[in-house]
């Protein structure tokens, strides 16, 4: 671990400081996280016969591609994002994200969990306040993927759809639909100190 030059010179004065996350948790990432767009386009630009290194389009998604990792690393980065983050529980977990690498029904389980749903930190004064955690479907697809440290959203958006009409997935079925919480993904996310929010009392 590297400190600061002022965190040292604090130390070595007696000064008290509160550094709560110079040793934050690791997060699993995918490397392909984020670059499902630049892929088609390249592809585009390949069946057209254009040179992808040229191609105007195929540069501007990169460019966008870029801005989106940088502006997520630095949001990361902030300690105040891993506050009551349910994105962050997961993502750090070592024995969850082994499980979601380890079974593709269970990550899909996760995805379909995080999908229509709002989740709550389970501490008293959370509850109070209301604060709550959800994401687009397209976001959740991104954080299996995360966890898993492979593959984009796509890899998961719309899986619960598919699986219910039987699309692409072998039985017997274990794919879920968005929005369906399975008791095991229930009791492995009361286990990070999240609930989900009964949405019909909300």
């Amino acid at each position: 671990m590297v400190y600061t030059a002022d965190l040292k010179s604090a130390a070595r004065k007696g000064i008290r400081v509160r550094v709560p996350s110079l040793v934050p948790k690791i997060m699993n990432k995918s490397p392909e996280r984020g670059t499902f767009r630049s892929q088609c386009s390249i592809e585009d630009a390949v069946a057209a016969g254009q040179d992808p290194a040229t191609d105007e389009d195929v540069q501007r998604a990169l460019d966008i591609e870029q801005m989106v990792n940088d502006a997520k690393a630095q949001r990361e980065a902030d300690e105040r994002w891993r506050e009551n983050n349910l994105e962050y529980d997961l993502r750090s977990t070592e024995w969850i994200c082994n499980k979601a690498k380890a079974s593709d029904a269970y990550a899909q389980n996760i995805y379909a969990a995080l999908c229509n749903q709002d989740w709550q930190k389970n501490e008293v004064w959370l509850l109070l306040k209301g604060e709550t955690y959800s994401c687009s479907w397209r976001y959740a697809g991104g954080i299996v993927a995360d966890m898993r440290e492979q593959g984009d959203y796509i890899d998961w958006y719309c899986s619960g759809i598919r699986g219910e009409q039987g699309i692409d997935y072998e039985p017997p079925l274990t794919f879920v639909s968005e929005g369906t919480v399975t008791e095991e993904i229930r009791e492995d996310f009361f286990k990070l100190g999240w609930i989900p929010v009964d949405n019909d009392e909300v």
